[in-house]
């Protein structure tokens, strides 16, 4: 009979993602973590927008350690009047890539987000966080890929990345 890490330390399979093994759960739960995450701004306060998101992300994800430079932007993948402000961090996190996923989607809604981008179909935003790379980690869920499948073709993700990379 073997012994799983995941029963060392005491996590459940319960607290684990579906698809990971224990080694990656032994990881994400017991050892600090680097993410980076993309933000995006097209509505009111841009700029407060971006600002209160990192505050909040600093509260909920972890130690926000590298802040980029805000840059304005195009709409991408749809057409408005309204210029985005983008941003990245990295943070130092314990929690998983789901906990991140889940937390960093609870600061959309309280900030005022009320639906996400699906099928393809964009649409201005008061706010937009984006996981961008966790670790070296890869993930292929249904609702969260990382690192992010199209951040390589967004200059809006790339130019604030490289700025903390």
């Amino acid at each position: 009979m073997s012994t799983s890490i995941s029963s060392i330390i005491g996590i459940s399979a319960a607290d684990c993602p579906a698809a990971c093994h224990d080694v990656y759960c032994f990881k994400t739960f017991n050892s600090m973590n680097e993410v980076y995450l993309g933000l995006g701004s097209n509505l009111g306060d841009r700029c407060g927008n971006i600002n209160r998101a990192v505050a909040l992300i600093g509260r909920r994800v972890g130690t926000v350690t590298r802040v980029s430079s805000l840059i304005e932007t195009e709409p991408w993948g749809f057409s408005s009047d309204n210029t985005f402000v983008n941003a990245a961090v990295m943070v130092d996190t314990m929690l998983s890539p789901r906990q991140v996923l889940e937390a960093t989607q609870a600061i959309e809604r309280e900030m005022g987000r009320t639906a996400k981008s699906t099928n393809g179909q964009y649409h201005d935003r008061l706010i937009d966080i984006d996981i961008l790379m966790y670790d070296d980690i890869h993930v292929d869920e249904p609702d969260l890929k990382i690192p992010h499948p199209l951040m390589n073709e967004r200059d809006f993700v790339m130019r604030p990345l490289s700025e903390i990379l």
